[in-house]
């Protein structure tokens, strides 16, 4: 594969694992807070988060630092995005 092809698959792959990794922050922060064991819920889920994240850079990335940096652009973007969409209705200038 050429290598605008595999930056673009890095990329992508980092935005898949960005909306993975912070749209579980988001879900665990909401279920965390109602639960009656908060911390095995936070515990929990930075162990599967971390794993995800990781484990999907080292694949990704193949030794070929261009990769991780195509990786890690889209894993900033996926956090961008993510916190794009679960922002609150006042944050988002509607008044209600």
């Amino acid at each position: 594969m050429n290598n605008l092809g595999s930056m673009s698959l890095a990329l992508t792959a980092g935005l898949l694992l960005g909306a993975f990794f912070f749209g579980g922050l988001w879900w665990t922060v909401r279920k965390g807070i109602s639960s009656q064991h908060p911390a095995l819920w936070f515990f929990a889920s930075m162990l599967l988060r971390m794993s995800v994240a990781l484990g999907g850079f080292y694949f990704v990335g193949r030794g070929n630092w261009l990769l991780l940096v195509a990786c890690l652009v889209g894993f900033l973007v996926g956090r961008l995005f993510v916190t794009w969409l679960t922002r609150t209705r006042q944050e988002a200038g509607h008044a209600s």
